[in-house]
């Protein structure tokens, strides 16, 4: 399987036509044609359903799609690392995967910084959930990731690891119409039965069981997801409670209200051990250390 016959399937599924991606690409139809029938001989599945002069992708097309793009991605970041480790001044790209977290802006005021010194590189960002980033930062798409969970076996075993300032804290959004809207804080015992919306990811779900477990309440989970804003209209349209870090940002008609006894996570800058680092990445990883052992007592209380 060639990079190249990747591109000659993903303009195909672009374009829906194979005569509008032959004229994209500059290559004949039947050359095109045959190099895709030849891709599906290999693959020994059929990727797209061909009716009315459209093509779509079947369900193994969608697949390989999504694999092609990752893999036309990682050659396109490998060449771009190797032109900035030529370039006398630090160039190139910084790929850094991360969530939505209030204490994100510690980590954008370090890369503005670093970018005042090193006006070349540019950043490309991801936003994800941990298992998202891990997997990125696994496969070489991302160089470094920004999680909200404890350093366990796994993190220690396969990552380096850098503590950021501040802690993010967990809570409510409630509907500000709601009866507990009034509350400074909530209890286990204010979510005992009530429906909750809270994260899809299993560790985020046994933190927050043990919260409960505590107070011996029932957790009731009505919904799932890994956005914060899509769980915020759930939370709005009446769905349940929703279970969320807070965020530097309000939602209409709903007010967040901190756990208690307060419930909180560091934030960590991560990067693969063992894995090769381009020269902007270690520079950035080395810049970060010392912009943010300078900065720990100040950002804590931001």
């Amino acid at each position: 399987m060639e990079l190249r016959v990747l591109r000659y399937f993903l303009a195909i599924a672009r374009e829906e036509n194979i005569t509008k991606a032959s004229y994209a690409l500059n290559i004949t139809q039947p050359t095109l044609s045959r190099q895709i029938q030849q891709l599906e001989d290999e693959l020994g599945v059929q990727l797209f359903t061909r009716k009315n002069h459209r093509v779509t992708l079947t369900e193994d097309g969608l697949l390989l799609k999504r694999r092609a793009q990752e893999l036309i991605a990682l050659e396109e970041k490998t060449k771009l690392d190797f032109t900035a480790n030529r370039d006398a001044a630090l160039a190139g790209e910084l790929y850094i995967g991360s969530g939505d977290f209030f204490h994100i802006r510690q980590v954008a005021a370090a890369a503005g910084a670093f970018h005042r010194q090193h006006p070349l590189v540019q950043y490309r960002l991801y936003s994800g959930d941990s298992d998202n980033i891990k997997e990125r930062i696994d496969r070489g798409i991302l160089d470094l990731g920004i999680l909200v969970e404890p350093t366990n076996e796994e993190i220690q075993r396969k990552y380096h690891t850098l503590p950021l300032p501040g802690c993010e804290q967990w809570g409510v959004l409630v509907p500000s119409d709601s009866p507990l809207a009034h509350k400074k804080t909530f209890t286990p015992k204010d979510l005992d039965g009530v429906p909750v919306i809270t994260s899809s990811r299993e560790p985020v779900q046994s933190k927050l069981a043990e919260w409960f477990s505590a107070e011996r309440c029932r957790l009731v989970i009505a919904a799932t997801g890994n956005l914060p804003y899509n769980k915020a209209m759930l939370s709005a349209a009446g769905i349940g409670i929703t279970l969320c870090l807070r965020l530097r940002c309000s939602f209409d008609d709903l007010t967040f209200i901190p756990l208690e006894p307060p419930v909180s996570a560091r934030l960590m800058l991560v990067w693969k051990k063992d894995a090769p680092l381009t020269k902007t990445t270690a520079a950035f990883i080395t810049f970060a250390e010392n912009y943010f052992d300078t900065r720990q007592d100040g950002a804590s209380h931001a």
